[in-house]
């Protein structure tokens, strides 16, 4: 009994000796999670995964599961897609803004970290989510790259005011952005509600984080008019290319 007892014990050492899995290079496919369903349509193993073993760890309900339509699964791929290209382009623009706006204005470097810190909060996120649902990150993204790091830097050598006028209307964009993606999950819930239906944990626990990002980013606009974004030189044409140019990479991003 005690050899049996300490065997156990030691393989139960070696499990939680196992070094972790990076999830962004090698995803974890959680075995009872309610959103499988909200897999690509390309991956229909993954959508299959553990029937049994779902069966067995679930606690019954009342309320069948929510059917995401092809249409549905789409709009949440193409969704979670431009987000996390949308907050590579964010950290990356302050990354290029930060050294000369701290520079001239050392009192905005909390600021600066605090907005930063934000941003690569929520592209973590994103990266974990793409991951976790085997969702492609878009095929632009070296574009973006580039494009975010120029924006940056051109705004922050233009003076503080500019730098916070691409800060401003940025967030105009994407504040925006995450009010229509939670718009239209709502309204699911409600459809689901009606019919009786039960979406599930996970996409409610989605809701939630959008509403928080999105929260945040537009606090990051408020921030941005207060250090003085609309006394830019020029502002309404800055405000309006930034602007135009966040809606044309949205669109891209959905697509590619």
């Amino acid at each position: 009994m005690k050899e049996r007892n300490v065997t156990t014990g030691l393989k139960r050492m070696m499990v939680l000796a196992q070094p972790p899995v990076l999830q962004f290079l090698a995803p974890a496919v959680p075995l009872h999670s309610k959103w499988l369903q909200y897999a690509p349509l390309s991956t229909s193993t993954f959508t299959k995964t553990n029937t049994a073993h779902e069966a067995r760890s679930q606690k019954p309900t009342t309320k069948p599961p929510f059917p995401l339509s092809r249409t549905q699964r789409e709009f949440l791929d193409s969704a979670l897609r431009v987000n996390q290209a949308g907050e590579l382009a964010a950290t990356l623009i302050y990354t290029a803004q930060t050294p000369a706006v701290i520079k001239s204005h050392p009192h905005l470097r909390p600021l600066m970290q605090h907005m930063y810190a934000q941003e690569a909060g929520h592209f973590s996120i994103f990266n974990d989510l793409l991951a976790r649902h085997r969702i492609r990150p878009t095929a632009m993204y070296p574009v973006w790259t580039a494009a975010a790091t120029v924006l940056g830097w051109s705004t922050a050598l233009l003076g503080r005011e500019a730098a916070m006028a691409c800060t401003e209307a940025v967030e105009t964009e994407i504040g925006s952005h995450y009010n229509d993606q939670v718009r239209v999950l709502l309204q699911w819930m409600r459809e689901m509600d009606e019919k009786g239906e039960d979406i599930g944990e996970e996409m409610k626990e989605l809701v939630m984080t959008l509403k928080r990002i999105r929260d945040e980013e537009l606090e990051h606009l408020d921030h941005a008019v207060e250090e003085d974004a609309r006394d830019a030189k020029g502002w309404p044409v800055l405000n309006n290319v930034i602007r135009g140019g966040c809606r044309g990479a949205i669109w891209i991003s959905e697509r590619i």
